[in-house]
């Protein structure tokens, strides 16, 4: 028998190794977690295509904790708008799970200041040195060269992501 912890090293393992070799790290950490979980189908996870680098490569909420957001959601979300109760009930793990990540992020990767938010800009800046314009080629190519796609970058962040959500799935099910 697989023990949990078992599955959620197993979970960070695959949602670093999806975002260091295909990129995209809200389906990485979903991804990760679908197959782990078995949740979801393949068009939640389409649907998580363009909420990576930020929302769109734009540096504003990071992918990973959106897709472990998501993960989430599809284990314990609503199933229709009209239950308020449901909404209202998935909050207290999801506040807790972003905290945990953020927890989580401070000390695997050892920053020397607290992390004030989960803005994909600043989690750059604390891992690589300083925030990246994804949407530019040449500030992109920066963020390659950096190691953003590396195992001590973005890859490293899905997992962390996907180690936390799999901890809170399996407290909640």
């Amino acid at each position: 028998m697989v023990t949990s912890e078992e599955r959620i090293l197993r979970a960070k393992r695959k949602a670093l190794e999806y975002d260091r070799d295909y990129v995209g790290c809200s389906q990485s950490v979903l991804g990760a977690l679908q197959d782990e979980f078995d949740i979801g189908n393949k068009e939640s996870f389409k649907a998580s295509t363009v909420l990576s680098g930020g929302v769109a490569r734009q540096g504003e909420t990071c992918g990973a904790i959106i897709g472990a957001l998501s993960a989430l959601g599809l284990v314990i979300g609503r199933e229709r708008i009209e239950n308020t109760e449901a909404y209202r009930a998935m909050m207290e793990p999801s506040i807790k799970l972003r905290a945990r990540f953020m927890e989580e992020l401070q000390k695997q990767f050892r920053f020397n200041e607290e992390l004030e938010d989960t803005l994909c800009r600043r989690i750059q800046e604390k891992v690589l040195g300083r925030p990246f314009d994804l949407t530019n080629e040449e500030d992109y190519q920066a963020f390659l060269d950096a190691g953003g796609h590396s195992e001590i970058g973005c890859p490293k962040v899905c997992g962390i992501a996907a180690q936390v959500a799999a901890e809170k799935i399996l407290e909640l099910i």
